[in-house]
C-alpha cells in the first residue's frame, strides 16, 4: 500500500480501550520522532508522542499512555493529563497545551496513520 493510502502501525485488535498504545515512527518538524495510537470509547486516536508541557515523550514505560483509571493520556514525567479523544490538557503543568493529532483510521482489521503537513513517515515505519 501507497504512503497515501496510510501506513500501517498495528492490528486493530491489538487496542484496548484504556489500554497500553503503539508506538510508530514519524518525522516531525523535520526530526525523528515517534506519534502512538490508543483505542478509547472504541475508537482510535492518534498524537505526536510529545508533552506539551516540556517537549519529551509521555511513556516512560514504552506504551504506558493512560493514568491508572484509563481515562485520561497521562505525561509520565510531570502528570499532565489530556483528554485521550481531543488531545486537550484536563489538568497538570501543561496549561491549556494540546497533543499534537495524527490523523488515524481504522480499515481492513488494522489502524493506518495518515503522514501530512510536518508529520511525515520515515522510511522504516516499524512500531517502536
Amino acid at each position: 500500500m501507497a504512503v497515501e493510502d496510510g501506513v500501517f502501525v498495528c492490528e486493530a485488535a491489538s487496542l484496548l480501550d484504556g489500554g497500553k498504545g503503539v508506538r510508530f515512527p514519524v518525522l516531525a518538524f523535520g526530526q525523528a520522532a515517534t506519534g502512538f495510537v490508543v483505542r478509547y470509547a472504541g475508537k482510535p486516536y492518534a498524537y505526536l508522542n510529545r508533552c506539551a508541557h516540556v517537549p519529551i515523550e509521555l511513556d516512560w514505560k514504552q506504551g504506558d499512555f493512560f493514568e491508572s483509571g484509563g481515562l485520561y493520556l497521562m505525561c509520565q514525567t510531570h502528570g499532565a493529563v489530556y483528554a485521550p479523544d481531543t488531545g486537550k490538557c484536563a489538568g497538570g503543568p501543561c496549561r491549556g497545551g494540546r497533543l499534537h493529532p495524527i490523523p488515524v483510521v481504522e480499515r481492513d482489521g488494522g489502524v493506518w496513520w495518515q503522514p501530512e503537513g510536518r508529520i511525515r513517515a520515515l522510511a522504516d515505519n516499524t512500531a517502536i
